[in-house]
């Protein structure tokens, strides 16, 4: 008995898939069967977009053959062919343009002043400051630009004790060390701080010596990199021979 009533309530409501001449994405939705093609219509206005009123829905199966047109509003869903797997074409008949709900950049938009929203009592703002949160808590943006201004002395310090000309070797954690020439030291425009351009002995680096169009030394192509200083240790490094360059 139990199985014979969930079978009958299984069977009661389908599984359709939704599209619509308004949008390019489908939607998978379950109907009940005693729903009556009016009603469903108001269903699918709230899903598609398209009024009730100037809708045609058209009846596809699992293997989107096309069945009936769900036609008539009195009828119930039920009494046409419809099984799970099958599809509902919404078809709008008013005019309206395929994408015209997708298409945000129409839709006017609402700029709040900058004294405006200061003035909210309620915006995340307001709870943030109340609060000392992120940039709103001094004492932590003081630590960090203490942090930044220690982090640029140390590089700033490292920077001075290498030439451009010297010899090197690049030491990052996590890969294997590489040797070559200093070419460049000093700031630059792609990012804060000191920093050391170097040509490697083998094309193990990503750029020619320019960034952002710039360009801060010459070298050719995959040969440049730009390191912080202290990852660089100047010495008498001779160069070695990886192979890389050797052809096959």
């Amino acid at each position: 008995m139990a199985a014979l009533i969930l079978g009958e309530v299984q069977g009661a409501v389908v599984s359709v898939f939704v599209t619509s001449s308004l949008s390019s994405f489908p939607s998978e939705k379950r109907f009940c069967r005693d729903t009556t093609v009016a009603q469903l219509k108001g269903k699918l206005e709230m899903i598609t977009g398209a009024p009730a009123a100037g809708m045609r829905l058209q009846l596809f199966g699992p293997h989107d053959e096309p069945l009936p047109e769900l036609s008539d509003d009195d009828a119930q869903l039920g009494s046409y062919p419809v099984d799970n797997g099958c599809r509902i074409h919404v078809m709008d008949v008013t005019g309206r343009q395929k994408g015209e709900f997708e298409d945000l950049s129409s839709v006017p938009k609402y700029d709040m002043q900058e004294d405006d929203y200061e003035k909210r009592s309620e915006s995340v703002r307001t709870f943030m400051k109340q609060r000392r949160l992120g940039r709103f808590d001094e004492e932590m943006q003081a630590q960090r630009e203490e942090e930044r201004r220690k982090r640029e002395e140390e590089e700033k310090l490292a920077a001075s004790a290498i030439t451009v000309g010297q010899r090197c070797q690049v030491e990052v954690m996590g890969q294997p060390h590489k040797r070559g020439t200093v070419m460049f030291v000093g700031q630059t425009d792609f990012k804060p701080g000191f920093w050391v351009g170097v040509k490697y002995d083998e094309p193990l680096g990503k750029n020619d010596g320019s960034v952002g169009g710039r360009r801060y030394f010459e070298c050719e192509p995959r040969y440049g990199a730009f390191l912080k200083p202290m990852s660089i240790t100047v010495g008498d490094f001779p160069e070695e021979d990886l192979g890389l360059d050797d052809e096959m």
